[in-house]
Protein backbone atom coordinates (compact mmCIF):
# COMPACT_ATOMS: atom_id res chain seq x y z
CA UNK A 1 0.00 0.00 0.00
CA UNK A 2 1.56 3.61 -1.01
CA UNK A 3 1.88 5.86 0.89
CA UNK A 4 1.60 8.49 -2.18
CA UNK A 5 5.14 10.65 -1.67
CA UNK A 6 7.82 9.17 -4.34
CA UNK A 7 10.51 10.10 -1.51
CA UNK A 8 9.01 7.68 0.74
CA UNK A 9 7.78 4.78 -1.16
CA UNK A 10 10.76 4.60 -2.74
CA UNK A 11 12.79 3.97 0.11
CA UNK A 12 9.98 0.62 0.77
CA UNK A 13 11.08 -2.70 -1.10
CA UNK A 14 7.97 -2.92 -2.60
CA UNK A 15 6.61 0.76 -3.15
CA UNK A 16 5.09 0.53 -0.04
CA UNK A 17 3.77 -0.75 3.48
CA UNK A 18 3.56 -4.25 2.85
CA UNK A 19 -0.01 -5.59 3.82
CA UNK A 20 -0.63 -8.79 5.99
CA UNK A 21 2.39 -7.66 7.90
CA UNK A 22 3.52 -6.07 10.81
CA UNK A 23 4.60 -2.72 11.42
CA UNK A 24 5.42 -0.80 14.44
CA UNK A 25 4.63 2.99 14.62
CA UNK A 26 6.13 5.00 18.38
CA UNK A 27 6.21 9.18 19.28
CA UNK A 28 9.50 10.39 18.82
CA UNK A 29 9.78 11.52 22.59
CA UNK A 30 7.96 14.09 23.23
CA UNK A 31 5.25 12.69 25.67
CA UNK A 32 1.81 12.71 24.66
CA UNK A 33 2.40 15.16 21.88
CA UNK A 34 4.39 12.87 19.98
CA UNK A 35 2.68 10.11 21.06
CA UNK A 36 -1.00 11.56 19.39
CA UNK A 37 1.31 11.96 16.23
CA UNK A 38 1.95 8.35 16.18
CA UNK A 39 -1.66 7.51 16.81
CA UNK A 40 -2.73 9.77 13.81
CA UNK A 41 -0.07 7.97 11.48
CA UNK A 42 -1.66 4.55 12.34
CA UNK A 43 -5.32 6.31 11.56
CA UNK A 44 -4.40 7.49 8.01
CA UNK A 45 -2.36 4.05 7.07
CA UNK A 46 -5.29 2.20 8.54
CA UNK A 47 -7.68 4.71 6.83
CA UNK A 48 -6.71 3.84 3.50
CA UNK A 49 -7.43 0.14 3.72
CA UNK A 50 -10.83 -1.41 3.01
CA UNK A 51 -12.89 -3.10 5.36
CA UNK A 52 -13.57 -2.28 9.37
CA UNK A 53 -10.61 -1.24 11.95
CA UNK A 54 -10.13 -3.37 14.60
CA UNK A 55 -8.38 -0.84 17.64
CA UNK A 56 -7.08 -2.67 20.98
CA UNK A 57 -6.65 -0.22 23.80
CA UNK A 58 -6.16 -0.66 27.67
CA UNK A 59 -8.46 2.69 28.64
CA UNK A 60 -10.35 4.98 26.82
CA UNK A 61 -8.65 7.88 26.15
CA UNK A 62 -8.67 8.25 22.68
CA UNK A 63 -10.55 10.97 20.93
CA UNK A 64 -12.45 9.65 17.64
CA UNK A 65 -13.37 13.43 15.89
CA UNK A 66 -8.99 13.44 15.84
CA UNK A 67 -9.23 10.13 14.02
CA UNK A 68 -11.76 11.15 11.82
CA UNK A 69 -9.32 14.23 10.86
CA UNK A 70 -7.24 11.79 9.88
CA UNK A 71 -9.33 9.81 8.03
CA UNK A 72 -10.52 7.35 10.10
CA UNK A 73 -14.36 7.02 10.00
CA UNK A 74 -16.12 6.69 12.87
CA UNK A 75 -18.50 3.82 12.14
CA UNK A 76 -15.42 1.63 10.82
CA UNK A 77 -13.82 1.49 13.76
CA UNK A 78 -13.98 -1.08 16.50
CA UNK A 79 -12.77 -0.35 19.85
CA UNK A 80 -11.44 -3.15 22.09
CA UNK A 81 -10.73 -1.89 25.11
CA UNK A 82 -8.75 -4.63 27.37
CA UNK A 83 -7.75 -4.60 30.79
CA UNK A 84 -3.83 -5.39 30.31
CA UNK A 85 -1.49 -5.39 27.47
CA UNK A 86 -1.51 -9.33 27.62
CA UNK A 87 -5.29 -8.92 27.03
CA UNK A 88 -4.02 -6.51 24.29
CA UNK A 89 -1.80 -8.76 22.35
CA UNK A 90 -4.34 -11.50 22.51
CA UNK A 91 -7.38 -9.33 21.05
CA UNK A 92 -4.56 -7.81 19.09
CA UNK A 93 -3.29 -11.78 17.71
CA UNK A 94 -7.07 -12.91 17.17
CA UNK A 95 -7.92 -9.99 15.22
CA UNK A 96 -5.00 -10.61 12.37
CA UNK A 97 -5.85 -13.87 12.07
CA UNK A 98 -9.35 -13.65 11.48
CA UNK A 99 -9.21 -10.25 9.71
CA UNK A 100 -8.33 -9.81 5.73
CA UNK A 101 -10.96 -10.12 3.04
CA UNK A 102 -12.86 -13.20 4.66
CA UNK A 103 -13.43 -11.18 8.62
CA UNK A 104 -14.01 -7.76 7.06
CA UNK A 105 -10.93 -6.28 8.74
CA UNK A 106 -8.86 -4.31 6.92
CA UNK A 107 -5.97 -3.20 9.78
CA UNK A 108 -5.92 -4.03 13.05
CA UNK A 109 -4.31 -1.81 15.40
CA UNK A 110 -3.18 -2.24 19.10
CA UNK A 111 -1.58 0.71 21.45
CA UNK A 112 1.09 -1.47 23.76
CA UNK A 113 4.33 -0.79 25.83
CA UNK A 114 5.86 -4.33 25.33
CA UNK A 115 6.31 -6.20 22.31
CA UNK A 116 8.72 -9.33 22.75
CA UNK A 117 10.60 -11.25 19.66
CA UNK A 118 8.06 -14.27 20.11
CA UNK A 119 4.76 -11.97 20.56
CA UNK A 120 5.73 -9.98 17.21
CA UNK A 121 6.67 -13.39 15.37
CA UNK A 122 2.87 -14.62 16.45
CA UNK A 123 1.61 -11.28 15.19
CA UNK A 124 3.30 -11.74 11.60
CA UNK A 125 2.35 -15.08 11.25
CA UNK A 126 -1.19 -13.80 11.96
CA UNK A 127 -1.08 -11.09 9.74
CA UNK A 128 0.26 -12.95 6.93
CA UNK A 129 -2.24 -15.67 7.15
CA UNK A 130 -5.47 -13.55 6.87
CA UNK A 131 -3.76 -10.01 4.64
CA UNK A 132 -4.54 -8.01 7.12
CA UNK A 133 -2.48 -4.97 8.07
CA UNK A 134 -1.31 -5.04 11.90
CA UNK A 135 -0.50 -1.49 13.32
CA UNK A 136 1.66 -1.64 16.75
CA UNK A 137 1.85 1.30 18.06
CA UNK A 138 4.36 1.70 21.10
CA UNK A 139 3.00 3.23 24.08
CA UNK A 140 6.23 4.25 26.40
CA UNK A 141 5.66 5.13 30.19
CA UNK A 142 6.61 8.76 29.34
CA UNK A 143 3.46 8.96 26.36
CA UNK A 144 0.75 7.88 29.38
CA UNK A 145 0.22 11.37 30.84
CA UNK A 146 -3.66 12.06 31.50
CA UNK A 147 -4.79 14.79 30.23
CA UNK A 148 -8.43 16.46 31.55
CA UNK A 149 -10.28 18.67 29.56
CA UNK A 150 -8.23 20.34 26.31
CA UNK A 151 -5.13 21.22 28.93
CA UNK A 152 -1.32 19.82 28.18
CA UNK A 153 0.89 19.78 30.90
CA UNK A 154 2.97 22.40 29.00
CA UNK A 155 -0.32 24.69 29.48
CA UNK A 156 -0.81 24.44 25.25
CA UNK A 157 -4.05 22.63 24.15
CA UNK A 158 -3.56 20.15 21.35
CA UNK A 159 -6.04 18.42 18.84
CA UNK A 160 -5.37 14.35 18.65
CA UNK A 161 -6.20 11.16 19.14
CA UNK A 162 -6.56 11.55 22.83
CA UNK A 163 -6.78 15.58 23.62
CA UNK A 164 -9.10 18.44 22.03
CA UNK A 165 -6.20 20.11 20.25
CA UNK A 166 -3.49 18.27 18.02
CA UNK A 167 -0.69 21.26 19.37
CA UNK A 168 0.53 22.30 15.55
CA UNK A 169 -2.40 21.44 12.71
CA UNK A 170 -5.58 22.53 11.70
CA UNK A 171 -7.86 22.41 14.70
CA UNK A 172 -5.40 24.04 17.84
CA UNK A 173 -5.82 27.20 18.91
CA UNK A 174 -2.97 30.02 18.34
CA UNK A 175 -1.96 30.10 21.38
CA UNK A 176 -1.17 26.83 21.47
CA UNK A 177 0.63 26.74 18.28
CA UNK A 178 3.35 29.62 19.36
CA UNK A 179 3.55 28.19 22.88
CA UNK A 180 4.86 24.76 21.52
CA UNK A 181 6.30 25.96 18.59
CA UNK A 182 8.29 27.71 21.05
CA UNK A 183 8.55 25.27 24.00
CA UNK A 184 9.97 22.21 21.86
CA UNK A 185 13.84 22.70 21.63
CA UNK A 186 14.36 19.12 20.40
CA UNK A 187 13.18 19.92 16.71
CA UNK A 188 15.23 20.49 13.78
CA UNK A 189 15.41 23.42 12.03
CA UNK A 190 13.30 22.51 8.52
CA UNK A 191 16.86 22.20 6.73
CA UNK A 192 17.64 19.07 8.55
CA UNK A 193 14.63 16.66 7.41
CA UNK A 194 14.60 18.96 3.95
CA UNK A 195 17.60 17.38 2.92
CA UNK A 196 16.41 13.76 3.42
CA UNK A 197 12.85 14.66 1.96
CA UNK A 198 14.91 15.23 -1.10
CA UNK A 199 14.15 12.70 -3.62
CA UNK A 200 16.73 10.57 -3.33
CA UNK A 201 17.04 10.43 0.56
CA UNK A 202 20.30 9.90 1.77
CA UNK A 203 20.31 6.55 4.28
CA UNK A 204 21.35 6.75 7.36
CA UNK A 205 24.45 4.76 8.48
CA UNK A 206 23.92 1.08 9.77
CA UNK A 207 25.42 1.97 12.99
CA UNK A 208 23.11 4.79 13.57
CA UNK A 209 19.86 2.69 12.95
CA UNK A 210 21.03 0.05 15.16
CA UNK A 211 20.72 2.81 17.87
CA UNK A 212 17.85 3.95 16.70
CA UNK A 213 15.84 0.68 17.33
CA UNK A 214 17.07 0.26 20.60
CA UNK A 215 14.75 3.38 21.67
CA UNK A 216 11.56 0.44 20.73
CA UNK A 217 13.37 -1.48 23.02
CA UNK A 218 14.20 -5.58 22.07
CA UNK A 219 14.10 -6.23 18.28
CA UNK A 220 10.69 -7.52 17.04
CA UNK A 221 9.39 -9.22 13.37
CA UNK A 222 7.84 -6.46 12.63
CA UNK A 223 8.41 -5.31 8.64
CA UNK A 224 9.10 -1.26 9.43
CA UNK A 225 9.74 0.30 12.51
CA UNK A 226 8.70 4.04 11.93
CA UNK A 227 8.89 7.23 14.61
CA UNK A 228 7.12 10.14 14.45
CA UNK A 229 7.92 13.81 16.19
CA UNK A 230 5.25 16.56 15.98
CA UNK A 231 7.24 20.12 14.27
CA UNK A 232 5.32 23.81 13.74
CA UNK A 233 3.38 24.13 11.20
CA UNK A 234 4.59 26.38 8.24
CA UNK A 235 3.44 30.12 8.86
CA UNK A 236 0.62 31.26 6.81
CA UNK A 237 0.58 34.67 5.12
CA UNK A 238 -3.51 35.29 6.59
CA UNK A 239 -4.33 34.55 9.88
CA UNK A 240 -4.53 30.80 11.09
CA UNK A 241 -3.25 27.60 11.33
CA UNK A 242 -0.82 25.51 8.88
CA UNK A 243 -1.32 22.14 8.47
CA UNK A 244 0.76 20.10 10.98
CA UNK A 245 3.95 18.94 10.51
CA UNK A 246 5.99 15.58 11.38
CA UNK A 247 9.39 14.18 11.65
CA UNK A 248 8.80 10.94 9.95
CA UNK A 249 11.83 8.62 10.99
CA UNK A 250 11.83 5.20 8.60
CA UNK A 251 13.90 3.13 11.79
CA UNK A 252 14.23 0.04 10.21
CA UNK A 253 12.71 -1.69 7.26
CA UNK A 254 13.39 -5.24 6.25
CA UNK A 255 14.73 -5.15 3.03
CA UNK A 256 15.54 -1.49 2.82
CA UNK A 257 17.61 1.40 4.37
CA UNK A 258 16.78 3.67 7.07
CA UNK A 259 15.73 7.20 6.02
CA UNK A 260 13.66 10.51 7.44
CA UNK A 261 11.33 12.90 5.94
CA UNK A 262 9.63 16.24 7.09
CA UNK A 263 5.67 15.45 5.79
CA UNK A 264 2.66 16.93 6.59
CA UNK A 265 -0.01 15.41 8.33
CA UNK A 266 -2.30 13.08 6.90
CA UNK A 267 -5.24 14.84 5.76
CA UNK A 268 -9.41 13.85 5.01
CA UNK A 269 -8.18 10.66 3.26
CA UNK A 270 -5.60 9.56 5.58
CA UNK A 271 -2.53 10.57 3.27
CA UNK A 272 0.78 12.65 3.69
CA UNK A 273 2.32 15.23 1.70
CA UNK A 274 5.73 16.85 1.48
CA UNK A 275 5.81 20.35 2.24
CA UNK A 276 5.30 22.61 -0.62
CA UNK A 277 8.09 24.65 0.25
CA UNK A 278 10.45 21.28 -0.08
CA UNK A 279 8.45 20.46 -3.58
CA UNK A 280 8.97 23.26 -4.88
CA UNK A 281 13.04 23.56 -4.20
CA UNK A 282 13.54 25.83 -1.42
CA UNK A 283 14.73 23.38 0.65
CA UNK A 284 17.36 22.42 -2.12
CA UNK A 285 18.10 25.53 -2.56
CA UNK A 286 19.28 25.97 1.06
CA UNK A 287 21.17 22.52 1.30
CA UNK A 288 22.87 24.05 -1.92
CA UNK A 289 23.68 27.43 -0.43
CA UNK A 290 25.21 25.25 2.28
CA UNK A 291 27.15 23.00 1.24
CA UNK A 292 28.74 26.04 -0.82
CA UNK A 293 29.72 28.28 1.94
CA UNK A 294 31.38 24.93 3.35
Amino acid sequence: MPFGVKAIDERLPEGGLALGALHEVAGGGNGAIDGAAAALLAAGIAARTRGRVLWCVTRQDLFAPALAAAGLAPDRVIYVEAGDEKSVLACFEEGLRHGGSHGGLGAVVAEVARLSMTASRRLQLAAEGSGAIGIAIRRFPHMRGRVTGAGLTNGASAPSPRLRGEGRGEGASPQAQTGQAQTRGDAPSPGICAKSAQIPTSPRKRGEVRGQAGDFGQPTAAMTRWRVSALPSHPLPVPGLGRARWRLELVRCRGGESACFEVEACDAQGRLALPSDLVHGSGQKAIGRRRTAR
